[in-house]
Protein backbone atom coordinates (compact mmCIF):
# COMPACT_ATOMS: atom_id res chain seq x y z
CA UNK A 1 0.00 0.00 0.00
CA UNK A 2 1.31 3.13 -0.95
CA UNK A 3 0.27 7.16 0.17
CA UNK A 4 -0.15 9.27 -3.01
CA UNK A 5 0.10 12.83 -1.40
CA UNK A 6 -1.15 16.07 -3.25
CA UNK A 7 2.72 17.19 -4.74
CA UNK A 8 1.24 20.45 -6.07
CA UNK A 9 3.69 19.94 -9.36
CA UNK A 10 1.85 22.82 -11.14
CA UNK A 11 -1.28 22.24 -9.12
CA UNK A 12 -0.91 18.77 -9.88
CA UNK A 13 -4.13 18.07 -8.42
CA UNK A 14 -6.70 20.15 -5.99
CA UNK A 15 -4.64 20.53 -2.68
CA UNK A 16 -7.92 19.28 -0.87
CA UNK A 17 -7.78 16.18 -3.12
CA UNK A 18 -5.47 13.15 -1.61
CA UNK A 19 -4.78 10.13 -3.81
CA UNK A 20 -4.34 6.24 -2.09
CA UNK A 21 -3.63 3.88 -5.06
CA UNK A 22 -3.75 -0.02 -4.25
CA UNK A 23 -2.05 -1.79 -7.03
CA UNK A 24 -4.13 -5.01 -7.13
CA UNK A 25 -7.63 -3.16 -5.82
CA UNK A 26 -7.09 -0.14 -7.02
CA UNK A 27 -9.17 1.94 -4.37
CA UNK A 28 -8.34 5.31 -4.61
CA UNK A 29 -9.43 8.04 -1.82
CA UNK A 30 -10.07 11.52 -2.57
CA UNK A 31 -10.57 13.72 0.16
CA UNK A 32 -11.47 17.35 0.57
CA UNK A 33 -11.93 19.36 3.88
CA UNK A 34 -12.77 17.52 7.14
CA UNK A 35 -14.51 13.96 5.19
CA UNK A 36 -13.69 11.58 2.31
CA UNK A 37 -14.69 10.11 -0.80
CA UNK A 38 -14.09 5.94 -1.81
CA UNK A 39 -13.47 5.51 -5.69
CA UNK A 40 -13.38 1.76 -6.11
CA UNK A 41 -11.89 0.97 -9.41
CA UNK A 42 -11.31 -2.47 -8.89
CA UNK A 43 -11.49 -4.42 -12.49
CA UNK A 44 -13.42 -1.80 -14.83
CA UNK A 45 -11.92 1.66 -14.26
CA UNK A 46 -15.15 3.27 -16.24
CA UNK A 47 -17.77 1.59 -13.37
CA UNK A 48 -17.10 3.83 -10.52
CA UNK A 49 -18.87 3.39 -6.95
CA UNK A 50 -18.88 6.35 -4.46
CA UNK A 51 -18.92 6.13 -0.68
CA UNK A 52 -18.82 8.52 1.91
CA UNK A 53 -16.92 8.91 5.07
CA UNK A 54 -16.47 10.90 7.86
CA UNK A 55 -13.07 11.98 9.69
CA UNK A 56 -12.29 12.25 12.54
CA UNK A 57 -9.96 15.40 13.55
CA UNK A 58 -6.12 13.50 14.07
CA UNK A 59 -7.48 9.99 13.70
CA UNK A 60 -8.05 7.36 11.06
CA UNK A 61 -11.40 7.23 9.38
CA UNK A 62 -12.82 4.36 10.94
CA UNK A 63 -14.74 3.11 8.16
CA UNK A 64 -11.50 2.12 6.25
CA UNK A 65 -12.16 -0.52 3.70
CA UNK A 66 -10.19 -4.16 4.55
CA UNK A 67 -7.26 -3.80 2.38
CA UNK A 68 -6.83 -0.21 4.41
CA UNK A 69 -7.29 -0.95 7.74
CA UNK A 70 -4.07 -0.92 9.00
CA UNK A 71 -3.27 2.33 7.26
CA UNK A 72 -3.17 5.67 9.04
CA UNK A 73 -3.44 9.33 7.55
CA UNK A 74 -1.63 12.40 8.92
CA UNK A 75 -4.24 14.92 10.00
CA UNK A 76 -4.30 17.76 8.31
CA UNK A 77 -2.08 20.83 8.90
CA UNK A 78 -4.33 23.83 10.37
CA UNK A 79 -2.28 25.87 8.01
CA UNK A 80 -3.97 25.21 4.99
CA UNK A 81 -6.28 27.41 5.70
CA UNK A 82 -4.13 30.29 5.55
CA UNK A 83 -2.80 28.80 2.12
CA UNK A 84 -6.22 28.51 0.40
CA UNK A 85 -7.30 31.96 1.28
CA UNK A 86 -4.18 33.85 -0.23
CA UNK A 87 -3.69 31.39 -3.32
CA UNK A 88 -6.21 33.10 -5.52
CA UNK A 89 -4.92 36.62 -4.83
CA UNK A 90 -1.54 35.92 -4.97
CA UNK A 91 -2.38 33.90 -8.34
CA UNK A 92 -3.57 36.65 -9.72
CA UNK A 93 -1.01 39.55 -8.77
CA UNK A 94 1.71 37.33 -10.01
CA UNK A 95 -0.76 37.14 -13.45
CA UNK A 96 -1.61 41.19 -13.97
CA UNK A 97 2.46 41.85 -12.59
CA UNK A 98 3.24 38.94 -15.06
CA UNK A 99 1.74 39.92 -18.63
CA UNK A 100 2.38 43.62 -18.16
CA UNK A 101 5.80 42.93 -17.04
CA UNK A 102 6.89 40.14 -19.56
CA UNK A 103 4.49 41.99 -22.72
CA UNK A 104 6.56 45.18 -22.26
CA UNK A 105 9.90 42.93 -22.85
CA UNK A 106 8.34 41.41 -26.02
CA UNK A 107 7.58 44.65 -26.87
CA UNK A 108 10.96 46.42 -26.55
CA UNK A 109 12.81 43.06 -27.99
CA UNK A 110 10.37 43.33 -31.13
CA UNK A 111 10.01 46.81 -31.67
CA UNK A 112 13.55 48.32 -31.77
CA UNK A 113 14.99 49.12 -34.83
CA UNK A 114 18.29 46.83 -34.17
CA UNK A 115 18.13 43.09 -34.45
CA UNK A 116 18.20 41.38 -31.21
CA UNK A 117 21.66 39.86 -30.08
CA UNK A 118 21.81 35.99 -29.40
CA UNK A 119 21.45 36.66 -26.14
CA UNK A 120 18.80 38.78 -26.75
CA UNK A 121 16.46 35.98 -28.76
CA UNK A 122 16.75 33.90 -25.67
CA UNK A 123 15.67 36.69 -23.28
CA UNK A 124 12.82 37.24 -25.54
CA UNK A 125 11.87 33.63 -26.08
CA UNK A 126 12.29 32.88 -22.12
CA UNK A 127 9.52 36.40 -21.52
CA UNK A 128 7.31 34.67 -24.07
CA UNK A 129 7.45 31.22 -21.73
CA UNK A 130 6.83 33.52 -18.98
CA UNK A 131 3.77 35.25 -21.03
CA UNK A 132 2.52 31.72 -21.36
CA UNK A 133 2.83 30.94 -17.85
CA UNK A 134 1.26 34.19 -16.64
CA UNK A 135 -2.07 34.18 -19.04
CA UNK A 136 -2.68 30.66 -17.36
CA UNK A 137 -2.70 31.28 -14.02
CA UNK A 138 -6.40 33.38 -13.70
CA UNK A 139 -7.84 29.85 -14.34
CA UNK A 140 -6.55 28.39 -11.31
CA UNK A 141 -7.03 31.45 -9.53
CA UNK A 142 -10.49 31.59 -10.33
CA UNK A 143 -10.70 27.84 -9.90
CA UNK A 144 -9.71 28.04 -6.54
CA UNK A 145 -12.00 30.76 -5.45
CA UNK A 146 -14.32 28.70 -6.59
CA UNK A 147 -13.60 25.93 -4.06
CA UNK A 148 -11.86 24.27 -6.71
CA UNK A 149 -15.03 23.46 -8.94
CA UNK A 150 -13.85 23.53 -12.76
CA UNK A 151 -15.30 26.00 -15.02
CA UNK A 152 -13.93 25.96 -18.15
CA UNK A 153 -14.39 22.53 -19.73
CA UNK A 154 -12.58 19.77 -20.35
CA UNK A 155 -10.11 20.80 -22.73
CA UNK A 156 -9.40 24.15 -21.08
CA UNK A 157 -8.47 21.87 -18.24
CA UNK A 158 -5.84 20.03 -20.14
CA UNK A 159 -4.80 23.49 -22.04
CA UNK A 160 -4.11 25.39 -19.26
CA UNK A 161 -2.16 22.39 -17.22
CA UNK A 162 -0.16 21.75 -20.20
CA UNK A 163 0.72 25.17 -20.80
CA UNK A 164 1.77 25.33 -17.27
CA UNK A 165 4.32 22.76 -17.70
CA UNK A 166 5.34 23.58 -21.33
CA UNK A 167 6.32 27.41 -19.57
CA UNK A 168 7.98 25.54 -16.87
CA UNK A 169 10.51 23.38 -19.65
CA UNK A 170 10.79 26.07 -21.92
CA UNK A 171 11.95 28.16 -19.11
CA UNK A 172 15.00 26.36 -17.98
CA UNK A 173 16.23 25.09 -20.71
CA UNK A 174 16.08 29.00 -22.82
CA UNK A 175 18.24 29.39 -19.97
CA UNK A 176 20.23 26.58 -20.89
CA UNK A 177 20.84 27.89 -24.08
CA UNK A 178 21.84 31.55 -23.28
CA UNK A 179 23.85 30.09 -20.36
CA UNK A 180 25.90 28.32 -23.42
CA UNK A 181 25.88 31.44 -25.99
CA UNK A 182 27.26 33.10 -23.00
CA UNK A 183 30.44 30.23 -21.74
CA UNK A 184 31.23 29.92 -25.85
CA UNK A 185 31.29 34.08 -26.05
CA UNK A 186 33.31 34.41 -23.18
CA UNK A 187 35.76 31.14 -23.36
CA UNK A 188 35.34 30.00 -26.87
CA UNK A 189 35.08 33.51 -28.87
CA UNK A 190 36.85 32.59 -31.62
CA UNK A 191 36.74 28.61 -32.31
CA UNK A 192 32.71 28.88 -31.88
CA UNK A 193 31.70 32.10 -32.70
CA UNK A 194 30.13 31.39 -36.13
CA UNK A 195 27.51 29.01 -33.83
CA UNK A 196 26.57 32.02 -32.48
CA UNK A 197 24.62 33.40 -35.16
CA UNK A 198 20.73 34.73 -34.85
CA UNK A 199 19.49 32.01 -37.48
CA UNK A 200 21.43 29.21 -34.92
CA UNK A 201 19.44 31.12 -31.85
CA UNK A 202 15.72 31.17 -33.79
CA UNK A 203 16.29 27.74 -34.83
CA UNK A 204 17.42 26.15 -31.04
CA UNK A 205 14.56 28.40 -29.79
CA UNK A 206 12.20 26.32 -32.25
CA UNK A 207 13.53 23.20 -31.05
CA UNK A 208 12.84 24.43 -27.18
CA UNK A 209 9.43 24.87 -28.06
CA UNK A 210 8.93 21.56 -29.18
CA UNK A 211 10.53 19.76 -26.98
CA UNK A 212 8.26 21.63 -24.12
CA UNK A 213 5.09 20.12 -25.94
CA UNK A 214 6.73 16.59 -25.75
CA UNK A 215 7.27 17.02 -22.51
CA UNK A 216 3.90 17.93 -21.79
CA UNK A 217 1.81 15.09 -23.42
CA UNK A 218 1.78 13.51 -20.02
CA UNK A 219 -0.07 16.45 -18.50
CA UNK A 220 -2.26 16.95 -21.67
CA UNK A 221 -2.94 13.09 -21.75
CA UNK A 222 -3.91 12.85 -17.81
CA UNK A 223 -5.54 15.93 -16.24
CA UNK A 224 -9.50 15.24 -16.21
CA UNK A 225 -12.34 17.00 -15.25
CA UNK A 226 -14.20 14.37 -12.63
CA UNK A 227 -16.90 15.16 -10.86
CA UNK A 228 -17.27 14.24 -7.04
CA UNK A 229 -21.00 14.41 -6.52
CA UNK A 230 -21.24 14.56 -2.95
CA UNK A 231 -19.90 17.46 -2.59
CA UNK A 232 -20.97 19.53 -6.42
CA UNK A 233 -17.26 19.65 -7.44
CA UNK A 234 -16.17 19.04 -10.96
CA UNK A 235 -12.59 19.04 -10.33
CA UNK A 236 -9.76 19.10 -12.72
CA UNK A 237 -7.26 16.68 -11.72
CA UNK A 238 -4.64 14.74 -12.76
CA UNK A 239 -5.74 10.91 -13.11
CA UNK A 240 -3.13 8.76 -13.68
CA UNK A 241 -3.87 4.88 -14.90
CA UNK A 242 -1.18 3.57 -12.06
CA UNK A 243 1.10 4.72 -9.09
CA UNK A 244 3.84 3.74 -11.70
CA UNK A 245 3.39 6.14 -14.01
CA UNK A 246 2.63 8.78 -11.94
CA UNK A 247 6.01 7.99 -10.14
CA UNK A 248 7.94 8.32 -13.79
CA UNK A 249 6.42 11.46 -14.50
CA UNK A 250 7.67 12.97 -11.14
CA UNK A 251 10.90 11.79 -12.04
CA UNK A 252 11.08 12.63 -15.51
CA UNK A 253 9.91 16.20 -13.69
CA UNK A 254 12.79 15.90 -11.81
CA UNK A 255 15.74 14.37 -14.22
CA UNK A 256 14.48 16.72 -17.33
CA UNK A 257 13.28 19.75 -15.47
CA UNK A 258 15.87 20.40 -13.18
CA UNK A 259 19.13 18.20 -12.49
CA UNK A 260 20.34 17.70 -16.31
CA UNK A 261 19.13 21.64 -16.94
CA UNK A 262 20.68 22.70 -13.82
CA UNK A 263 23.91 20.77 -14.24
CA UNK A 264 24.74 22.56 -17.58
CA UNK A 265 23.32 25.87 -15.89
CA UNK A 266 25.85 25.42 -13.28
CA UNK A 267 29.19 24.37 -15.06
CA UNK A 268 28.69 26.88 -17.90
CA UNK A 269 27.64 29.66 -15.12
CA UNK A 270 31.28 28.51 -13.34
CA UNK A 271 33.65 28.85 -16.35
CA UNK A 272 32.00 32.32 -17.71
CA UNK A 273 32.83 33.83 -13.55
CA UNK A 274 36.47 32.13 -14.30
CA UNK A 275 36.73 33.61 -17.82
CA UNK A 276 35.48 37.48 -16.44
CA UNK A 277 37.82 37.11 -13.38
CA UNK A 278 40.81 36.15 -15.61
CA UNK A 279 39.56 38.77 -18.28
CA UNK A 280 40.42 36.32 -21.23
CA UNK A 281 38.44 38.61 -23.47
CA UNK A 282 40.34 41.98 -22.78
CA UNK A 283 41.71 41.53 -26.22
CA UNK A 284 38.44 41.50 -28.17
CA UNK A 285 36.79 45.32 -29.05
CA UNK A 286 33.49 43.68 -28.18
CA UNK A 287 34.94 42.72 -24.31
CA UNK A 288 32.73 45.98 -22.95
CA UNK A 289 29.49 44.63 -24.56
CA UNK A 290 29.57 40.90 -23.92
CA UNK A 291 30.48 41.87 -19.95
CA UNK A 292 27.44 44.33 -19.78
CA UNK A 293 24.71 41.30 -21.59
CA UNK A 294 26.89 38.33 -19.30
CA UNK A 295 25.68 40.03 -16.25
CA UNK A 296 22.49 40.17 -16.99
CA UNK A 297 22.27 36.35 -17.95
CA UNK A 298 24.02 35.82 -14.30
CA UNK A 299 21.46 37.65 -12.82
CA UNK A 300 18.38 36.05 -14.40
CA UNK A 301 20.10 32.51 -14.38
CA UNK A 302 20.90 33.29 -10.26
CA UNK A 303 16.63 34.49 -9.80
CA UNK A 304 15.48 31.22 -11.83
CA UNK A 305 17.79 29.02 -9.21
CA UNK A 306 16.44 30.78 -6.19
CA UNK A 307 13.10 30.46 -7.56
CA UNK A 308 12.96 26.84 -8.67
CA UNK A 309 15.31 24.72 -6.74
CA UNK A 310 13.32 24.87 -3.24
CA UNK A 311 10.60 23.52 -5.28
CA UNK A 312 12.15 20.83 -6.77
CA UNK A 313 14.02 19.67 -3.40
CA UNK A 314 10.91 19.17 -2.07
CA UNK A 315 9.60 17.47 -5.44
CA UNK A 316 12.65 15.03 -4.59
CA UNK A 317 11.55 14.61 -1.03
CA UNK A 318 8.10 13.94 -1.97
CA UNK A 319 9.26 10.95 -4.65
CA UNK A 320 10.95 9.72 -1.55
CA UNK A 321 8.16 9.69 0.66
CA UNK A 322 5.90 8.06 -2.00
CA UNK A 323 8.25 5.29 -2.01
CA UNK A 324 8.75 5.03 1.65
CA UNK A 325 12.43 5.80 1.82
CA UNK A 326 11.25 8.73 4.34
CA UNK A 327 8.29 8.65 6.16
CA UNK A 328 7.00 10.37 9.39
CA UNK A 329 3.55 12.60 9.85
CA UNK A 330 5.38 15.63 10.90
CA UNK A 331 7.62 15.32 7.42
CA UNK A 332 4.98 14.30 5.18
CA UNK A 333 2.78 18.05 6.39
CA UNK A 334 6.31 19.86 6.18
CA UNK A 335 6.44 18.94 2.54
CA UNK A 336 3.01 19.26 2.12
CA UNK A 337 3.20 22.83 3.11
CA UNK A 338 6.56 23.33 1.68
CA UNK A 339 5.64 22.39 -1.91
CA UNK A 340 2.91 25.00 -1.45
CA UNK A 341 5.13 27.85 -0.52
CA UNK A 342 7.77 26.77 -3.02
CA UNK A 343 5.28 26.42 -5.66
CA UNK A 344 4.16 30.23 -5.33
CA UNK A 345 8.68 31.35 -5.22
CA UNK A 346 8.23 29.63 -8.33
CA UNK A 347 5.79 30.83 -10.17
CA UNK A 348 7.10 34.42 -9.15
CA UNK A 349 10.35 34.45 -11.19
CA UNK A 350 7.75 35.17 -14.02
CA UNK A 351 7.70 38.64 -12.82
CA UNK A 352 11.43 38.80 -11.61
CA UNK A 353 12.64 38.55 -15.10
CA UNK A 354 11.15 41.78 -16.23
CA UNK A 355 12.29 43.54 -13.57
CA UNK A 356 15.91 42.26 -13.96
CA UNK A 357 15.79 43.37 -17.32
CA UNK A 358 15.36 46.76 -16.25
CA UNK A 359 17.24 46.88 -12.98
CA UNK A 360 20.86 45.08 -14.75
CA UNK A 361 20.45 45.27 -17.73
CA UNK A 362 22.36 48.48 -19.41
CA UNK A 363 21.69 47.45 -22.79
CA UNK A 364 17.80 46.73 -22.14
CA UNK A 365 17.57 49.88 -20.60
CA UNK A 366 19.55 51.71 -23.42
CA UNK A 367 16.95 50.14 -26.03
CA UNK A 368 14.08 51.61 -23.97
CA UNK A 369 15.06 55.05 -24.14
CA UNK A 370 15.85 54.99 -27.86
CA UNK A 371 12.41 52.77 -28.57
CA UNK A 372 10.37 55.86 -26.53
CA UNK A 373 12.61 58.85 -28.36
CA UNK A 374 11.80 57.05 -31.42
CA UNK A 375 7.78 56.81 -30.42
CA UNK A 376 7.88 60.30 -29.38
CA UNK A 377 9.27 61.31 -32.64
CA UNK A 378 6.89 59.26 -34.88
CA UNK A 379 3.78 61.03 -32.83
CA UNK A 380 5.39 64.25 -32.60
Amino acid sequence: MTTLRSSSLYFKAVRHVVCIVEQEGKWQQIGRGKQHIWIDFRSDPTRTSYQMEPEIPGTTPSAFPTSLANHSLCPESEAWDWLYTMQPVYMFVICVLGILGNVFVLLVFCLHKKACSVAEIYLGNLAAADLLLSSCLPFWAINVASGFNWQFGSLMCGLVNTGIKMSMYCSVYFLVMVSIDRYLALVFALTYGRMRRPWYAKLSCLAVWILGIILSVPTLTFRKVKLISEYSVTACILSYPSYTVELACDILLVLLGFIIPVTVISYCTCKIIQALHWQVMERFNSVNKERKATVLVLAVLLAFLLCWVPFHLVTILDILMRTEVLSGCALENALDICNQIFTYLALSNSVLNPILYVIVGKNFRKKVKELHSSTRKTFA
